[in-house]
């Protein structure tokens, strides 16, 4: 089983900084997710070119 990879991503609502948790096994992937301190819902897209470093952007999901 592959560990979760923490990420630190920025909210593009709040500009405060939270951890998302990122799964390697399920490859490149697009998802949304509440920011852990405004709630407002983000589009984190996730790019694996080495799955030890993920590559995470963050976008509104109404954008």
């Amino acid at each position: 089983m592959d560990t979760l990879i923490p990420v630190s991503v920025q909210c593009p609502h709040c500009w405060q900084y939270f951890e998302a948790l990122i799964d390697p096994s399920q490859g490149d992937q697009e998802y949304v997710e509440d920011c852990h301190i405004c709630c407002q819902p983000l589009v984190l897209t996730v790019v694996l070119a080495d799955p030890e470093f993920p590559e995470v952007s963050v976008r509104p999901e109404n954008d």
